[in-house]
């Protein structure tokens, strides 16, 4: 049974002063832009987000007992790591790659946090910021792309669109999330909404198709599907429900088109084909892709201490394209038991939430959609040290814990005679 609340039931007054809310959230906003600006080093998401700690910290922030399942985890994720990089400490690339994962836990944490409180608020923020740099991406993708602006190549690889990205399949994973936050405002907000959401998709979905990720794409079908399903299942109204499906109907049937006018281009089809055939030679034989998963797994499990970070390409032509496979390469039993237990148990508990009327509703729905998304890319591609895999984990749990707390708060309400029902 679904439980229902008001907004008004559930009140997260931050106790910091207006100035300081304000700046918080400013904060947030700039985590989400940043995160789409990463060819550079150190990017904006970094000193948005250490920025952001200092802030959120000195105004309050505490770590909270109920989140020491995901610090647990997380630590015995990156003392796997740390373990097994021990000789190899003398080589740069590999003790960065260890802060990296470390760094990577450390935001995770700290964004469950932070969105376990005035969740409603934050959320908007993180989105909007999410959005408008998913826009600057995808126009730096598609302009480079096209050659229209000076130094396209900064923002191509391989004749892909890569926008503000050094990888072409990371920008096409990174827009999902942006995308769904427009498809869900296309197929539920007013016309004026509506209709600016709609151009937006529209940019953010070409650059992914210039991208010319298989991944992405699919991706985003699956993700914007299984969402969509979701909010047809979650919505209160018959009228809510059908503008949603004809929406989604009309939005397939328009995508189609602009394909089908695209592929009127040599330079695009080409690629298209390129990329869209399953014959590709880096997936086929003993140490193509899947045969790399394979063999992969045979060695880990003859080896409890893995082979160190970034030591695959030693026995194998190129890198493991497999999160979880590259858990027991690069940390062991440790890394290789606790990754997987962290990823999939977070997905599961998604699952609990789904139908728990809050506030922040569909925007749960649309994270939940990409979070799981991504953790299916991981079976073929790296993605433990994307950023925003690890924010989506973290506002994953922030949520989690948010929808408890507004629970709780309905049923209590509920056992006083106040209003709300549970």
């Amino acid at each position: 049974m679904s439980t229902h609340a008001t907004a008004d039931h559930y009140i997260a007054s931050p106790a910091a002063p207006p100035a300081v809310v304000t700046l918080q959230r400013a904060l947030l906003w700039a985590m989400g832009f940043g995160g789409a600006i990463v060819f550079i080093e150190p990017s904006p998401f970094e000193i948005a987000t250490l920025t952001a700690m200092v802030v959120f910290f000195a105004s309050g922030l505490r770590m909270r007992l109920v989140f020491m399942p995901l610090l647990l985890m997380l630590f015995l994720v990156n003392l796997g790591y740390t373990i097994c990089a021990a000789y190899l400490l003398d080589k740069t690339p590999i003790v960065n790659w260890i802060l990296t994962s470390w760094y990577m836990a450390i935001m995770a944490i700290f964004v469950a946090l932070v969105m376990s409180e005035d969740t409603l608020a934050r959320i908007d923020l993180l989105r909007r910021g999410l959005i408008v740099g998913a826009l600057v991406a995808s126009l730096a993708g598609i302009l480079g792309y096209l050659h229209l602006i000076p130094g396209a190549e900064m923002f191509t690889l391989y004749g892909r669109a890569a926008g503000t990205f050094k990888d072409p399949n990371v920008l096409g994973a990174f827009l999902v999330l942006p995308a769904l936050f427009c498809l869900q405002s296309v197929v539920s907000d007013g016309f004026s909404r509506s209709l600016r959401s709609a151009i937006a998709l529209g940019i953010i979905a070409l650059a992914v198709l210039l991208a010319f990720s298989r991944a992405a794409w699919g991706l985003l079908a699956i993700t914007s599907a299984f969402m969509l399903m979701l909010m047809v299942l979650t919505s209160q109204s018959n009228k809510q429900r059908s503008r949603i499906i004809i929406m989604a109907l009309a939005a397939v049937a328009v995508v189609a088109l602009v394909i089908v006018i695209l592929l009127q281009f040599d330079f695009i089809a080409d690629m298209f084909k390129q990329r869209a055939s399953f014959d590709q030679k880096y997936d086929e034989g003993r140490f193509g892709r899947f045969g790399r998963h394979i063999l992969g797994a045979q060695m880990a499990l003859d080896l409890p201490f893995g082979i160190g970070p970034l030591q695959f390409t030693r026995f194998f032509p190129e890198d493991t394209h497999n999160s979880y496979l590259n858990a027991f390469m690069s940390g062991g039993w440790i890394s290789g038991v606790c990754y997987p237990a962290l990823v999939f148990i977070t997905a599961l508990l998604g699952f609990r939430y789904i139908f728990v009327r809050v506030p922040w509703q569909r925007a749960y729905l649309a994270v939940f959609a990409a979070y799981l998304g991504t953790v299916g890319e991981a079976f073929i591609i790296d993605t433990d040290h994307w950023r925003h895999f690890w924010m989506m984990l973290g506002i994953m749990w922030g949520m989690f814990v948010a929808t408890q707390q507004y629970m709780a708060t309905a049923q209590l309400r509920t056992a006083s005679g106040l209003p709300g029902s549970v």
